[in-house]
């Protein structure tokens, strides 16, 4: 109704799940990462759970359309199915043919297994997903743990992944789901959106619709969260209502009156009376699933084994800033009646007693007591080894790697991906992948950013991004989670292969040697007139010829690389390194 008086191309708030006006939030990045990879393993389940309307079906409906071609996919939208249902349904899904009257289990078997290893044979995978999966009953759950278990000497027949709400945790937590429980290889929980994140959505699904206007203000961003806690289809349907109200009122954009009156019609006349608990437990999710995510990138993992106990004795006993004033509750509170400290604490030694005070003195105020902040405790040295991703998160090492060195170039590919996958993608970008072997001691003078292949002392080899160095320290990115080693233990577990991105101005086959010809040389000619120092605008030399060669053996003298006047990959690399006009810049 609204669409034209707005400019809209199609209702942008429709709650239909439809992939084109997916918001891809950080969540839902890793929730999509872990449906990717329920796409690649052999056997086993993946367990997505998200609070109702935060866009889990939305979620399948985008990974339905990167599946593979090898996959065969069956969707099960009901799940409100007996064991002989779910079994037809699940042949159906995968067109195999089932004579009149058939209806036993163990038939059912028998003919999914045979049409499971014959696809198997010819190479190809069966995937089933279902949707709504917490409301499985428990006979259906064992069924489906039970097909698991069809497989051939060397794979696993059908992977499975089960979407459901915050139920679905619950119901393979129980006692007796504990052989399905085993079974699951990754889980996600999907939570709400956030407050800067609202605004990102909404001004996302009005981008998608056909209108970058400002139909819903900044200040109407914050109270849109409030109603709604961050849900995406509770934003949908308070953001569609609204837009409705200023249609019919003639107004250009949604004001403050038009979204309460919104939220009345869709959470009913009394939604006033009721939203501070509402908001406050909205908020409280918000809270703490920030918290999770936060602790998830960036804690060391020591802190999650200590507990919370740890975790608010580590953050009491954070040094303050110089320029800080501790707050009140940064005073040293005396010890429990117990006596007994917090084994992650170190003991409190009690005060020294209080002289007595003399006739002259007791009328005297006491000290005040010093507001100066403590005197930082010396900083505990790095570890001295660098640790592989956890087991849970060690599926996540590729993706993630990829994802922090990529960002850096912008390079919108579709994520998440592996290496091989991101590497084809950006050829169309005139970017491309340099994959190099050296010597593990010359990591210090290799540019940030680069993806390093490291082997930790217990634990397969895994891909780690390395963001940054400076004396003696360096940032890296391991299976999504930031980190600060020291650069000598980094060095210790480097296998020495790393990947860059860089611009292609080579034919990859090609090295350039005297008498080459071509816009490849001329390339070299204006890096090398760049790094000379030359201002003045030129055309690039397309021969190869003595006086270049010359040219090119001071820059490999220069750089420490061998001079041999042919410029190979490594010599490549340091003149791509110049950083040219029409090189893509790093940037975050």
């Amino acid at each position: 109704m609204y669409n034209p008086y707005f400019g809209f191309s199609e209702a942008p708030f429709s709650i239909s799940p439809d992939p084109r006006y997916l918001f891809m939030s950080e969540r839902h990045r890793e929730a999509l990462a872990h449906l990717l990879y329920g796409l690649q393993i052999d056997g086993g389940f993946v367990l997505l759970t998200g609070e109702v309307g935060t866009g889990k079906t939305t979620l399948c409906r985008c990974l339905l359309e990167q599946v593979p071609e090898h996959c065969d996919i069956a969707f099960i939208f009901n799940p409100k199915l007996t064991r002989q249902e779910l079994l037809k349904t699940l042949c159906e899904e995968l067109h195999i043919v089932l004579p009149d009257g058939i209806g036993g289990l163990k038939a059912l078997f028998d003919r999914l297994n045979a049409h499971l290893l014959q696809s198997n044979a010819k190479g190809r995978k069966t995937v089933l997903i279902v949707d709504e999966a917490q409301n499985l009953s428990a006979e259906v759950l064992e069924l489906l743990r039970l097909l698991t278990n069809l497989e051939t000497h060397r794979h696993k027949l059908l992977q499975i992944i089960l979407l459901g709400q915050t139920e679905l945790r619950d119901i393979v937590a129980r006692e007796d789901m504990r052989q399905l429980a085993q079974r699951i290889v990754a889980r996600y929980h999907l939570e709400p959106l956030s407050r800067p994140e609202v605004g990102a959505y909404v001004r996302h699904r009005l981008a998608v619709a056909g209108t970058r206007a400002v139909l819903f203000p900044p200040p109407l961003l914050e109270r849109l969260y409030r109603l709604s806690g961050g849900t995406p289809r509770l934003i949908n349907v308070l953001c569609d209502r609204a837009l409705l109200g200023a249609y019919v009122q003639g107004k250009a954009a949604v004001d403050r009156p038009t979204l309460e009156s919104a939220a009345r019609e869709v959470f009913g006349p009394d939604h006033r009376s009721r939203t501070p608990a509402a908001v406050a437990a909205a908020l409280g999710v918000t809270l703490l699933a920030g918290l999770a995510t936060a602790g998830w990138q960036l804690a060391p993992a020591p802190l999650f084994a200590a507990g919370r106990g740890a975790l608010d004795s580590r953050l009491a006993a954070a040094p303050l800033p110089a320029d800080a004033t501790p707050p009140p509750s940064s005073v040293p509170s005396p010890l429990p009646a117990t006596g007994v400290p917090d084994r992650d604490e170190k003991p409190v030694q009690p005060p020294p007693p209080t002289p007595t005070a003399t006739p002259t003195q007791e009328h005297e105020p006491p000290p005040e007591p010093s507001l100066e902040p403590p005197a930082p405790e010396p900083l505990e040295p790095p570890d001295e080894d660098v640790a592989g991703p956890a087991t849970k998160d060690h599926w996540l090492h590729e993706a993630q790697a990829v994802r922090a060195l990529f960002g850096h170039w912008q390079a919108a590919i579709r994520q998440p991906s592996d290496l091989d996958g991101a590497c084809r993608q950006v050829e169309e970008m005139s970017l491309r992948c340099l994959r190099q072997q050296v010597d593990p001691q010359s990591l210090a003078s290799l540019p940030p950013p680069l993806i390093l292949e490291l082997s930790p002392a217990d634990g397969p080899p895994f891909l780690a991004t390395l963001l940054a160095r400076d004396k003696g320290q360096a940032r890296l990115v391991v299976a999504g989670e930031v980190r600060e080693v020291a650069l000598a233990a980094l060095q210790r577990r480097w296998s020495g292969r790393y990947v860059l991105l860089q611009q292609a101005p080579l034919a990859r086959s090609r090295r350039l040697s005297l008498g080459t010809r071509g816009a490849d040389v001329a390339w070299v000619d204006l890096q090398l007139a760049r790094w000379e120092g030359l201002q003045q605008p030129r055309a690039g030399d397309p021969l190869f010829g003595t006086e270049l060669e010359r040219r090119v053996r001071s820059f490999q003298q220069a750089h420490g690389l061998l001079a041999d006047g042919v410029v190979g990959t490594q010599t490549l690399e340091r003149l791509a390194q110049l950083g040219t006009t029409e090189m893509a810049a790093l940037a975050r």
